[in-house]
C-alpha cells in the first residue's frame, strides 16, 4: 500500500471529454514525489518542442507532493505547471492554502489537463467521481463572483475552488491562478494557459484519509514544532507582520526596489509598512491547511475614496513593494486596493507592478504619450494611475493590452530605447529583491527555469552572519558566515546546495516558510517527516538528489525550447550602480558575475555552455 500518495493521476483531455485514471508505480512516486517532480518529467516527456504556449498542444500539470495535506505546519502547498506563454520555457508556480489537500483527500495526487474544451468549462471532482460541467454562466465573471456561484451551484460551501478570473480568460501572459480567492500560483502566466483550454476553474472536494506510514510520528514532529516556532525571530515576524516586515529592513539596507529598480530606498516607505497595515487595515491573521504560522492577513479599508475586501486576503511583501516603492506610491489603502483588484481579476502581483513601473518610466522618458494612455497621467507617485493601470492591463484595453504581453514584448514592440527600462530574465519580471545588496539572488534570477524568481534560495542575509539561520544549514557543510556581497566560489557553492534543498520543498509541498534556513524546522525533522509520511528509508542524500534531478530536467527542457547560456544573465541596470539608500552607488560587477555563472556551471555537472553533460545526467538517472 502506498503511503503519502494516493498512487492516482488523473488525464483529463478537454478535447474530447475523455477522463482516465493512471496508476504509475512507486518507483516513480519515489523518483519524482510530486509537485515540481511530476511537472517536469510529463512536460519533458509528452510536448512537442515549439509547441505554442497558448495552443491546444500545451498541458496543465497540477500535482501536490508526497507531504501536501499532512497535520502538520508547511506542507499544504501544490505545483502547476506548462509551457509559460511568459516565457516560452519552462513554467512552473506554486500555490499554498487549502485546495492542494482536499485534492488529495478526493483520490488524486495530480492532474494531467490536456487540449481545448469548445467552450467554457469547469471540473468538478468528488471522492474520484470527476465531471466536465459547463461554464458559460461563471466566464467572464471575477474570482469572488464565480466562486460564490459554485457554491450556489454544487450547494456546497466547503469545496475547494481553483480558478482564473477575466484576465485568464483575456490570456495576459502574466495572469495567474487562485484558490480561495487569495492564494496565487502567481508566476509564469499560468492562469493564461487555463484559459485558453477553456477551463474557468477546477473544483474539488474529498472526504478520504491520505495513508501515512507512522502517524505517532507525525504528530510528534507537528508538536515539536509547535514548542518552538515562536521562539525563532523569522517565523514569529512573519505571525506578527506577514511578509510585509521586509518593508523597513529593505529599506533601511538600501535594497527596497523603488522606482522602477532605480532607487534602493524609498522615503516615505514607513507609510506602507507592515506595522502601519496592522494598526490601520489587518483585521485578521489567517493561513494555509494545518499551518500556525498564520503569515497570510486579511485586511479591509472602509474610506470615501478607497474600499477593499477582506475576502481577497491582503498584499504580500512583494504586492506592498510592486504597488508602493516601485512605482514611488506611499498610500497602503492603494496597495491594499491594487492586490484586491489583481485577485479579482486573476493577474500576478509581481508582474503587473513591474509591467506598470516599467510604462511610468516609459511615459517620463516620452517613449508613451498621455494621448497612447487615455489621458491617464502616468507619473511615478500617480497613486491613481495604478489602478487604472491594473483594470486595463486585465480587461486588455488600450495600452494595457501592450502591457499584457509583459514588459519585454512591450519594450520591443514600443522600440525609442524602452528596452533599457526593462527588468526580466528570460521574459519573466524580477521579484521585490534587489540583487545589488543580495548577490545569490542574482544568481537565482540568472539561472531559474521560470525567469527571474526570488525563491530560488534562501536570501544571502539569512547566511551573512554567526546565530540560528547559519547553524541550520550546516548539515549542507555552510559552516561559515559569506557576506551578502559576495560573489566567490564560496557563494556559488553555498546556492548550488541550497538550490537543490529549495527544489527538493517544491517536489514535496513543503512551505519555504516553514523548514530552516528561512523557518524553524530543523532538517532532521524534515527527513523525518518524508520517512513518516512515506515509510521510506530515505536520508538528506535522496531528497537532495531529488531536488537536483528536476533542476536538471527542467533545464532539458529549457534547452529544448532554445534557451541558452546567454540567457542565464540580469538586465543591464544591476549592473549600474543604485542611485540612493545605504548602498548608493553599487552595482554588480558583470565580470565577476559571468565568472559565477561560469562557477555554478561547473559545479552543476554542466558544460561551459550550461548543458547538463552525459555523466550528470546519467547519475541523476535521467535518460536523453
Amino acid at each position: 500500500m502506498s503511503c503519502g500518495y494516493l498512487g492516482k493521476i488523473l488525464r483529463i483531455n478537454l478535447t474530447d471529454e475523455s477522463i482516465k485514471i493512471e496508476e504509475p508505480s512507486d518507483i516513480f512516486y519515489r523518483t519524482y514525489m510530486g509537485g515540481k517532480g511530476f511537472i517536469a518529467h510529463y512536460l519533458l516527456k509528452e510536448l512537442e518542442p515549439g509547441i505554442d504556449p497558448l495552443g491546444e498542444e500545451n498541458k496543465l500539470i497540477i500535482a501536490a507532493g508526497i507531504l501536501t495535506g499532512l497535520p502538520v505546519a508547511g506542507v499544504p502547498r501544490f505545483a502547476v505547471g506548462a509551457k509559460s506563454p511568459l516565457t516560452g520555457g519552462y513554467g512552473q508556480s506554486e500555490a499554498g492554502g487549502f485546495w492542494g489537500p482536499e485534492l488529495k483527500k478526493s483520490g488524486f495526487d495530480g492532474l494531467i489537463i490536456e487540449g481545448k474544451a469548445d467552450k467554457p468549462v469547469y471540473i468538478y471532482i468528488k471522492d474520484e467521481q470527476v465531471e466536465i460541467r459547463d461554464a458559460g454562466h461563471v466566464w467572464g465573471k471575477e474570482t469572488g463572483e464565480t466562486q460564490e456561484l459554485l457554491f450556489d451551484e454544487l450547494g456546497d460551501k466547503s469545496v475547494k475552488v481553483l480558478q482564473i478570473g477575466p484576465a485568464g480568460e483575456n490570456l495576459v501572459k502574466y495572469a495567474c491562478i487562485l484558490n480561495g480567492l487569495k492564494h496565487a500560483n502567481g508566476r509564469n502566466g499560468l492562469g493564461a494557459v487555463m484559459g485558453s483550454k477553456n477551463l474557468k476553474a477546477v473544483v474539488v472536494k474529498g472526504n478520504n484519509k491520505i495513508p501515512v506510514h507512522d502517524s505517532e510520528k507525525i504528530s510528534e514532529i507537528s508538536k515539536s514544532f509547535l514548542s518552538y516556532y515562536m521562539e525563532n525571530p523569522l517565523t514569529r515576524g512573519l505571525y506578527e507582520y506577514g511578509t510585509p516586515a521586509g518593508v523597513m529592513g529593505n529599506n533601511a539596507g538600501g535594497i527596497l526596489p523603488t522606482r522602477n529598480f532605480n532607487d534602493g530606498e524609498f522615503q516615505n516607505a514607513d507609510k506602507i509598512s507592515a506595522e502601519v497595515m496592522v494598526d490601520t487595515m489587518l483585521k485578521k491573521r489567517v493561513g494555509c491547511f494545518a499551518c500556525a504560522v498564520r503569515c497570510k492577513r486579511k485586511v479591509e479599508v472602509q474610506g470615501e475614496d478607497i474600499s477593499v475586501d477582506g475576502k481577497y486576503g491582503g498584499p504580500e511583501y512583494e504586492t506592498v513593494a510592486a504597488f508602493g516603492s516601485l512605482c514611488e506610491n506611499d498610500d497602503l489603502e492603494v496597495v491594499a486596493k491594487a492586490n484586491e483588484l489583481c485577485n479579482r481579476f486573476g493577474i500576478d502581483t509581481i508582474s503587473t507592478g513591474m509591467s506598470i513601473a516599467f510604462a511610468m518610466e516609459c511615459y517620463e522618458n516620452n517613449i508613451i504619450s498621455q494621448n497612447e494612455l487615455d489621458g491617464i497621467d502616468l507619473s511615478f507617485g500617480n497613486k491613481k494611475s495604478i489602478l487604472e493601470m491594473i483594470e486595463k492591463i486585465a480587461k486588455r484595453e488600450g495600452i494595457g493590452d501592450l502591457l499584457a504581453e509583459g514588459s519585454e514584448v512591450a519594450a520591443r514592440k514600443l522600440g525609442n530605447g524602452a528596452e533599457k527600462f526593462v527588468l526580466c530574465v528570460k521574459g519573466q519580471e524580477l521579484a521585490m529583491h534587489e540583487p545589488r545588496g543580495k548577490v545569490g539572488v542574482g544568481i537565482g534570477y540568472a539561472v531559474c527555469e521560470t525567469g527571474a524568481d526570488h525563491m530560488v534560495i534562501g536570501h544571502d542575509t539569512l547566511f551573512s552572519k554567526k546565530g540560528f539561520t547559519l547553524d541550520s544549514v550546516k548539515p549542507f557543510g555552510i559552516i561559515e558566515p559569506i557576506d551578502a556581497l559576495d560573489l566567490s566560489w564560496k557563494k556559488v557553492r553555498a546556492f548550488v546546495y541550497l538550490q537543490k534543498w529549495w527544489s527538493f520543498f517544491n517536489m514535496t509541498g513543503i512551505c519555504d516558510f516553514v523548514p530552516v534556513p528561512r523557518g524553524a524546522m530543523p532538517v532532521e525533522d524534515v527527513v523525518a517527516l518524508v520517512k513518516a509520511a512515506t515509510g521510506w528509508e530515505t536520508s538528506l542524500w535522496e531528497l537532495m538528489i531529488s531536488g537536483e534531478r528536476t533542476i536538471n530536467m527542467a533545464r532539458l527542457f529549457n534547452l529544448r525550447e532554445g534557451f541558452t547560456k546567454k540567457d542565464d544573465t540580469l538586465p543591464d541596470r544591476l549592473f549600474e550602480g543604485l542611485k540612493n539608500g545605504r548602498l548608493e552607488g553599487n552595482n554588480i560587477s558583470k565580470e565577476e558575475f559571468e565568472e559565477a555563472i561560469s562557477i555554478y556551471y561547473s559545479m552543476m555537472g554542466w558544460d561551459d555552455e550550461g548543458v547538463p553533460t552525459k555523466g550528470k545526467l546519467l547519475e541523476l538517472n535521467i535518460e536523453s
